[in-house]
């Protein structure tokens, strides 16, 4: 009698320390598409701030191939708008070529923290300047499918990041 070896690999399911690769779609609370998703992201699951915690708690135990949707209201994705951020500032700190949409990191009190601002307005001798996030303020829903699925490195795990294709590589 011949037997044959039948390799069976059962799908590896989303947990801490797997890398997960996710197809995503973005659009806000009106239907208008934020992000087309045409990038995968991959990230490394577990509590490594790689992605927004909600979407990470409804993706545990999925696998690839799994679709789902998650909606985030604006404290748990990009934050509140703050109007304390937005700022009218002399034209003469800036350099001459500047422009509506140029970005730019400022300090703020605390000296460890760091904020990107974009140059919302230039008029006059004035330039408006809006510390808040692009998407702050605005409700999100993510089309989610996964892509992938993988065990992390140990030099990812201990560098909290995903190495290699569509993450981050450094080192």
């Amino acid at each position: 009698m011949l037997y044959s070896l039948i390799e069976w690999k059962a799908d590896m399911l989303i947990a801490k320390n797997t890398v997960v690769t996710l197809k995503m779609r973005v659009t806000d609370a009106d239907g208008n598409v934020v992000d087309e998703g045409r990038e995968p992201l991959a990230y490394l699951h577990g509590g490594y701030h790689g992605i927004f915690e909600q979407i990470e708690s409804a993706l545990d135990g999925k696998a690839e191939g799994d679709s789902l949707t998650v909606k985030l209201q604006p404290e748990d994705a990009f934050g509140e708008y703050d109007a304390a951020l937005v700022s009218v500032e002399p034209i003469g700190l800036f350099p001459e070529n500047i422009e509506v949409g140029m970005q730019f990191e400022r300090s703020g009190e605390d000296e460890d923290e760091e904020c990107i601002y974009t140059i919302t307005d230039i008029a006059g001798d004035k330039v408006v300047v809006d510390g808040n996030h692009p998407l702050a303020g605005v409700a999100l829903t993510f089309d989610i499918t996964v892509a992938h699925v993988r065990a992390a490195t140990r030099e990812e795990i201990t560098h909290e990041h995903v190495h290699g294709a569509h993450g981050h590589v450094h080192h």
